[in-house]
């Protein structure tokens, strides 16, 4: 299609800037030079997708080599998909524009169990058969990555190959073997397999499932030399790993417009809802030179005057204060500010609170997670309510008048007395602020209550664990809704239909395909976004499937159980999670990897906290 005819028919949609491509730090080869093309696909908006940090960083590493030419693909909106699908569009690249049914590779990060349609819709968009099976020549070859890749067996029939854990290295090694088996001429089939040998890789179709009467697993078997167990692979010296030192610019707002600069990967805490927390252990840290000279580099190459320090727990680096203090060296001059996201309660010091004055003065974000202690202790959250209100103290002296807390709903053992207790926990927070004797003269306090439903996931010590049903998820928001009683607290909370879809796919098996495959043709997509999600679609598919939800979502698992995920290997032991699950239960918390080591496997890395010299 001829550029004018395709800005004549962007025309048409709200927001152009989404399909156009050509931004700044964009990357466009000769095509004819390479040796493999590579579709980077994010089955979302572009607005969310550029701000995703995986993104940048496969982005720009692979077109670090002169053989690979990488290009990004967004889902297009509504709009624009009406659009593409009455002019015959199929899916294209940004950089191109060139349709990526003719590329070597299609690959998905999958972040989001929500996504799962957009991903059906994409593959349609590009003229392509949803199902792997059905996709019989060599390229293009669909792959995937990303958190969602440890329970894949949802959305396995769709996907030839996923990539567990960390890509910046397997995904190279897969390319490379691509390239040679494309010289020799091999099938698809040859290829998987040679492919299913390279630690991290999952090849789905090599794998057998076998079902109980009672609908569990009864067996997952290899076939043609596949490994029974695959292990995830991580980066071990994160001062080595390659980072970007420049960032695609876009033209439109997008979400998190600024430069994304990660400090660590991991987690000490072990908070036993939280899948990242468990997924990408063990914590590596990057020396607090290198984060520096990182986002100097991104703020010079882009013109961004933000930077944003990324990671789990940001206050848990360890070279925090010399970070601030080399940061603050440079940005200050350069009006350049900072972003501390992902704070903990319990070390929030007020040296830390005297340098983040000098770096931004909007509302502060803490995530206490519970109401009760007891729930705290329940989901090893580590953080008392004396420290949480110690913490509003010293922000509300430091000049602050807008805190935002975090809460889940639903979460295992929870009673009405613990919902009660965030009501209660808030109103303390706007008490402690009216009596501070120097509290800021003609201002009033806001404390923002946001609360997500707990979904049980794979690879935590609450994969075993009933989420609670939509009706009780229901009553519990409007029972803490009723709790409120001051204009001085905010209540904002997820919808209860896509936390339990969510916790359906979350611990799904392959059988959940079909569900995805109907749900799709009924006209499901973007089922995260509220204006497009359809529970009656979604309730139909499982009803023509003959799958109930209550089945993935609802059921306490037995610690024997054959679980979808089980041979996986993400380096934290099942052994592990079981006693975990059980010290929860006993109301007992487990100190984190800094304080002493609790065994959970990821010592078989050889890398991280688990090696540090205490």
């Amino acid at each position: 299609m001829d550029t004018q005819q395709f800005e004549k028919l962007l025309l048409q949609v709200q927001k152009p800037g989404r399909y156009s491509g050509g931004e700044s730090g964009s990357i466009i080869k000769d095509k004819e030079k390479v040796d493999v093309r590579f579709a980077f696909c994010f089955p979302d908006t572009y607005e969310i997708g550029m701000s995703h940090l995986g993104m940048k960083i496969l982005y720009s590493l692979f077109n670090s080599r002169e053989d690979i030419w990488c290009e990004r693909v967004f889902a297009p909106w509504t709009d624009f998909e009406a659009v593409m699908r009455e002019n015959n569009i199929p899916l294209f690249a940004l950089e191109s524009r060139d349709a990526i049914k003719d590329f070597d590779f299609i690959g998905f990060t999958l972040q989001y169990e929500m996504a799962y349609t957009n991903v059906l819709n994409m593959l349609d968009l590009a003229g392509l058969p949803l199902k792997s099976a059905d996709r019989t020549s060599l390229s293009p070859l669909v792959v995937a990555g990303g958190p969602c890749v440890c329970n894949p067996e949802p959305i396995a029939d769709f996907i030839d190959l996923f990539f567990l854990g960390e890509g910046e290295e397997v995904d190279l090694e897969i390319i490379d073997l691509y390239k040679e088996h494309k010289k020799k001429g091999s099938t698809k089939e040859e290829f998987l397999r040679a492919a299913a040998k390279i630690e991290g890789v999952y090849v789905p179709s090599l794998y057998d499932i076998e079902y109980n009467e009672d609908n569990t697993i009864k067996s997952v078997t290899p076939k043609n030399g596949a490994p029974a167990v695959i292990s995830k692979r991580i980066i071990k010296d994160m001062d080595k790993c390659y980072y970007p030192d420049n960032f695609v610019v876009p033209y439109i707002e997008i979400v998190h417009d600024r430069v994304v600069q990660e400090v660590f990967r991991g987690c000490i805490r072990g908070c036993r809802f939280c899948q990242a927390g468990f997924i990408y252990r063990p914590v590596r840290e990057k020396s607090s030179d290198t984060v520096n000279r990182q986002a100097r580099a991104l703020c010079e190459n882009t013109g961004y005057d933000e930077i944003s320090l990324s990671s789990l727990s940001t206050s848990d680096y360890r070279e925090i204060e010399p970070l601030l203090n080399k940061l603050l060296g440079w940005t200050e001059k350069s009006y350049v500010s900072l972003a501390l996201p992902s704070l903990r309660i319990d070390n929030f010091s007020d040296e830390l609170l005297d340098k983040i004055k000098h770096i931004r003065k909007s509302g502060l974000t803490f995530a206490p997670e519970a109401g009760t202690q007891r729930l705290r202790d329940v989901i090893n959250k580590n953080v008392t309510e004396e420290e949480i209100l110690n913490t509003c103290r010293t922000a509300f002296e430091g000049g602050y008048t807008a805190v935002k807390l975090y809460f889940m709903l639903g979460l295992p053992t929870e009673t009405d007395e613990d919902l009660k207790g965030i009501a209660d926990l808030g109103q303390k927070i706007v008490n402690e602020f009216y009596s501070m004797p120097n509290k800021p003269k003609g201002k009033s306090v806001s404390v923002s209550i946001s609360v997500s439903t707990f979904v049980p996931k794979p690879f935590t010590p609450f994969q075993f664990e009933p989420q609670i049903t939509k009706e009780e998820i229901h009553r519990r928001q409007e029972y803490l809704k009723s709790c409120i009683t001051t204009r001085k607290i905010s209540l904002s909370y997820h919808d209860s239909a896509t936390s339990s879809l969510e916790g359906v796919f979350a611990r799904g098996d392959r059988r959940l395909g079909a569900v995805i495959e109907l749900a799709y043709k009924n006209g499901c997509t973007f089922d995260s976004w509220t204006e497009c999600f359809d529970d009656e679609k979604w309730k139909k598919a499982f009803e023509d499937a003959g799958v109930s939800p209550e089945f993935y979502a609802n059921r306490l698992r037995d610690y024997s159980e054959i679980n979808p995920w089980d041979h996986l290997d993400y380096g934290v032991t099942k052994k592990f999670l079981i006693k975990e699950n059980e010290t929860a239960h006993n109301e007992k918390t487990t100190p984190n990897c800094r304080e002493k080591c609790s065994a959970c496997g990821a010592a078989c890395y050889g890398e991280g906290v688990c090696f540090e010299k205490r």
